[in-house]
Order: structure tokens, then C-alpha cells, then sequence
């Protein structure tokens, strides 16, 4: 392991971290714009120009808020939860390769932090702590309505992460590798090797799946205005509440990294356009659908949610692996 290697890391880690924060922001007030278009409004107009800096105003809000404890809750796990909730989201991160190889200073970079190989299984593993965050928060918080969003979040996180291994199953079939880059790879001869359209099934099912664990409209059960306020963060405040809207957000940007990677056809370029112009524009594409949906769609009830996943999107998945089983053979 030479000197560049760890200094080129440190610099791509700084660099991700830094660059998914301010994004985590700023996808904030894309969402109030967006839904205020939606809804005849115009949104965030009075600081700065077009509103952009009442992102500035809100961080400098949150982080000199007093940070509330309630008297009666765990305090240990209360403060330790939206902790994990932020550090997960980055951690799942360090997999994704974000751009295509380039070169500088007479150096190859390859901006992704590790190519461990097994890419897909680490990004799973880190979503499955990440349930953590939202339980920890609701159990140790004395209020009734954090703990049955707690309960509500765990329920529904465990149950669509088997639909969203399920519905990978067969991505990995197909490719042979656990690896994201060669899953990019494999879809590098055009707009028919993309495998939206080898497997149309499986994009459906991980697209609802990555609506779920990202707690998005339609499909959010933890955060409720009519029956549980603010769910599991409804007794935080100032910077620890923060840090789940940072987690919420980074997840939501590592979800679009993912469904273009992996069913989009990824960086790989596109007739005359290059495969980082392309890569950003379905990651932002698929970040506006995340948008539109809350906007335009109502919320499931429980039971419906639960429902859909047991009873529709589990017998799809593993129909479409016996298909693609039985096609391989």
C-alpha cells in the first residue's frame, strides 16, 4: 500500500463526505420548491437569491437550537440513535462508484472508495443497521408516539429488505458478481443492455422497496402529522434532529446512485453523451420521482403497506428468480 493510495482515499473521503452533506442539504430545498410548484405556492423566495440561502438560515437554526432531553428518556440510546442514522447513510456510500475512471496528474482515480467486490451485500448489511436508528429512537424517547413509529419502522424496514434482496437476486444471476462495478459493467453496449429491460420486475420491486427504506410518500409509515406527529423524532430537536434529515436525504441520493447503477445502465455513455453527464442525470431524475411522488400521491395505510409486501411484491420476486433461473438454464 503506497503513500498516494492513502492520501487519494483520505481525499475521496473527505470529498464524498463533504459533497453528499451539502447535497443532503440542498436536496431539502429542491423539495420545498418542487412540492410548492406542485401546489401553486412559490416556496422559499426571501433569502438570498431564488431562496437558495434559506438552506444557511435552517443549518444555522438547527445547530444553535438547545439540544432537549426529556426528563424520563434513556439518554444513552436517545443521543447515540440519530448517530447511526447519519453515519449509515454515509457508510453505505463507500461502495457506490460514482463517475467513470479518469485520469490525473498521470494517475488513474477511480472515484469510488472501495471496490470490496461484494458491493451489493455491504450495501444491504448497512441498510440493515441503519433500522436500527429509527428503533433505538422510539424506544428511548417516553413518548407514546415515537415508540409505535419505532415499531412501524422496524416492521416495515425488515419486511422490504427481503423484497430488496429478492429483487437484486436476480440482477446477480444474471451478471455473476456482487460487485456494483460490474454490474455497470455488464450493461456497457447500449440503451438494450440496460437491465430495466431484462428485468423489468426486479426494477419495479427494488425501485418501491428503496421508496420504503428511505421512508418516502407513498409508502412512509414512521412520520405521520394525523397520527404520530414526527414519529420517532418527535422529541428531538435542534442538531441530533438534524442528523436524521442529513440521513434521510444522503439515503435518498445513495438510493438514485443505486437504481441507476444497477437497472439504468449506470456511467456508461449514451451515443454522444459522456457517462458522467449521464449518470447525473438519472440520479437527479430518479431524486425528482422521490419528489413528485410526495406531492402527488397519498399515504397506505399500515395494513395495506404490509399487505402489498407479503402478499404481492414477495410471490413476484421470487417468481421473477425461478423465471430467470429457468432462462439461464
Amino acid at each position: 500500500m503506497d503513500g498516494f493510495f492513502i492520501v487519494e482515499t483520505i481525499v475521496k473521503s473527505f470529498i464524498v463526505i463533504s459533497v453528499f452533506a451539502t447535497l443532503a442539504g440542498l436536496g431539502t430545498y429542491a423539495e420545498r420548491k418542487v412540492l410548492a410548484y406542485m401546489q401553486r405556492r412559490i416556496g422559499p423566495s426571501m433569502v438570498g437569491p431564488g431562496g437558495i440561502l434559506q438552506l444557511v438560515a435552517d443549518m444555522i437554526k438547527l445547530f444553535t437550537k438547545e439540544d432537549i432531553i426529556p426528563q424520563f428518556a434513556n439518554k444513552p440510546i436517545f443521543m447515540i440513535a440519530p448517530i447511526i442514522s447519519a453515519v449509515g447513510a454515509f457508510a453505505a456510500l463507500a461502495v457506490v462508484p460514482f463517475f467513470p475512471e479518469f485520469t490525473l496528474f498521470g494517475r488513474t482515480i477511480r472515484p469510488i472508495l472501495a471496490d470490496v467486490g461484494v458491493g451489493v451485500l455491504y450495501v444491504l448489511g448497512v441498510g440493515g443497521v441503519c433500522v436500527l436508528s429509527p428503533l433505538l429512537a422510539g424506544l428511548s424517547s417516553h413518548n407514546k408516539y415515537a415508540l409505535i413509529a419505532a415499531a412501524r419502522a422496524s416492521m416495515q424496514l425488515i419486511s422490504f429488505e427481503v423484497v430488496t434482496g429478492l429483487s437484486l437476486l436476480s440482477v446477480i444471476m444474471m451478471v455473476g458478481s456482487l460487485s456494483l462495478i460490474d454490474i455497470n459493467s455488464y450493461q456497457n453496449t447500449g440503451l438494450g443492455g440496460w437491465l430495466i429491460f431484462k428485468q423489468p420486475l426486479a426494477f419495479i420491486l427494488f425501485l418501491i422497496s428503496s421508496f420504503v427504506e428511505t421512508n418516502r410518500t407513498p409508502f412512509c409509515m414512521t412520520e405521520n402529522e394525523t397520527e404520530l406527529i414526527a414519529g420517532y423524532g418527535t422529541e428531538y430537536s435542534g442538531m441530533r434532529w438534524a442528523m436524521f434529515f442529513i440521513g434521510e436525504y444522503a439515503n435518498m441520493i445513495t438510493a438514485s446512485f443505486l437504481v441507476s447503477l444497477v437497472f439504468l445502465g449506470g456511467f456508461n455513455p449514451v451515443w454522444f453523451l459522456p457517462g458522467g453527464l449521464m449518470i447525473l442525470l438519472k440520479v437527479s431524475f430518479i431524486f425528482f420521482l422521490f419528489l413528485w411522488t410526495r406531492a402527488a400521491w397519498p399515504h397506505v395505510r399500515v395494513d395495506q403497506l404490509m399487505g402489498l409486501c407479503w402478499k404481492v411484491l414477495m410471490p413476484l420476486a421470487v417468481l421473477n428468480i425461478l423465471i430467470t433461473g429457468l432462462v439461464l438454464v
